[in-house]
């Protein structure tokens, strides 16, 4: 008897185990196909606005300094990384001007800029992030004419 619920405690823990493990690696995958989509997206819209370094948005930390440079900001506001809290909020609203610049460059609203704010409140996180990703395809990707 105590044999058999060493079994079943050991198939248990492994079951939770392997779930574990087989979210981390989903998280993972989400995690570098979302990488993916942004860099690219990124690098067209600087190919787009002919910044000469579009490549940067593959690298990390020199993606916020294309936005920022995307954004009329000099690239080296990005070392507000560096600071913590009040360096990382202050960047924040560097990004999201930067983002407001760049959608009204690519003649979209640069109300769209804000969604991402959206993300504070619990619910809409995932939606928001979502919104994100497909606004951030859309100004990449559809070319809008100017209203006249």
């Amino acid at each position: 008897m105590v044999l058999t619920e060493t079994i079943q405690n050991a198939i248990a823990g492994s079951a939770l185990g392997a779930l574990i493990v087989g979210a981390i690696v989903l998280f993972a995958i989400i995690a570098v196909a979302v990488w993916i989509y942004t860099s690219l997206a990124w690098a067209t819209i600087g190919k787009k606005l002919r910044h000469k370094n579009s490549w940067l948005a593959w690298i990390p930390f020199a993606r916020t300094g294309l936005v920022l440079s995307l954004g009329k900001f000099h690239w080296a506001w990005a070392f507000l990384y560096l600071i913590p809290i009040i360096g990382w909020a202050i960047l924040g609203v560097l990004c999201i001007i930067a983002h407001w610049r760049i959608f009204e460059i690519r003649n979209y609203s640069g109300w769209l800029a804000l969604v991402p704010l959206a993300g504070i409140i619990p619910v809409l996180g995932v939606f928001s992030g979502i919104a994100y990703l497909i606004i951030l395809g859309i100004v990449a990707w559809m070319d809008k004419r100017k209203r006249r």
